[in-house]
């Protein structure tokens, strides 16, 4: 054969071996931290590329999503309602998330739909005192009243609309006058239900009445100052000190006065 007619001899093998590289060698494990309204403040761990050019790891982590149920959160026995967390900034190896919603498991919603009783539903968006815009779904159902014989419990449809009614109204008061922080403290009880539930009872005996789902429409624009908050590490309350005081040391002390105090005349200035 004459030299250089085929020129696939001088080279090796097509298609030879590529060298095996293990993908989780690039990457980096975070540890995501929810905020401060939970007891178990670590939730768990997740995993990025590492920075790399211009693909930084910060910016894969941010806007990721973590549902985490309430038992894992608190240490207690409500499995069935599962928290939303999105991750808003990253500091050195930990992510700090943010209430993103709530939902409670299909399980759960399905075992408490029964016969011979009314399923009530509805749902309002409300706008939260920190700028959040949140839509509430609420489920609840009749039962019996006290010494009862008929075996159903069902509801009239005029009743329906006045307890739905009552539902509005009281998820508006409760959400409205409140900010994110004092709304996780009620959906983790779910003192709203409990609330809704004993209103309701001049109209129609009601039981398992919750607050199933929370949706966020809408969110205020990001601030880091805010969000430490949420995790505990801001400033609660006061204004902050200025530079002079922040460089010298030398910032304000609260001091407790009784009520009704007045300082004492001075006789010369």
């Amino acid at each position: 054969m004459a030299v250089g007619k085929n020129k696939r001899l001088t080279k090796g093998k097509k298609g030879s071996k590529k060298k095996i590289v293990d993908p989780f060698s690039k990457k980096d494990w975070y540890d995501v931290k929810a905020p401060s309204m939970f007891n178990q403040r670590n939730v768990g761990k997740t995993l990025v590329t590492r920075t790399q050019g211009t693909k930084i790891a910060s910016d894969g982590l941010k806007g990721r999503v973590f549902e985490v149920a309430q038992a894992d959160l608190q240490n207690d026995d409500v499995p069935f309602r599962k928290f939303r967390l999105i991750v808003e900034d990253v500091q050195g190896r930990f992510c700090l998330t943010n209430f993103h919603g709530m939902l409670f498991t299909t399980d759960k919603v399905k075992s408490l739909v029964k016969k011979w009783q009314t399923l009530i539903e509805t749902h309002v968006d409300v706008r939260t005192t920190d700028g959040y815009v949140l839509r509430i779904f609420v489920i609840g159902f009749t039962r019996k009243r006290p010494n009862q014989v008929k075996k159903t419990c069902y509801a009239q449809s005029s009743q329906c609309r006045q307890i739905r009614k009552r539902m509005n109204e009281i998820v508006q008061r409760e959400i409205s006058n409140s900010d994110i922080r004092e709304i996780v403290n009620k959906l983790i009880p779910d003192s709203i239900g409990k609330d809704i539930e004993k209103s309701c009872h001049s109209i129609h005996p009601l039981h398992d009445v919750f607050v199933r789902k929370v949706k966020v429409l809408r969110k205020p624009k990001f601030e880091l100052g805010r969000l430490m908050m949420i995790h505990g590490e801001g400033a609660s309350s006061g204004s902050a000190p200025t530079s002079g005081e922040a460089a010298s040391g030398e910032a304000g002390a609260k001091v407790e006065r009784p009520e009704g105090y007045e300082p004492p005349v001075m006789e010369s200035v």
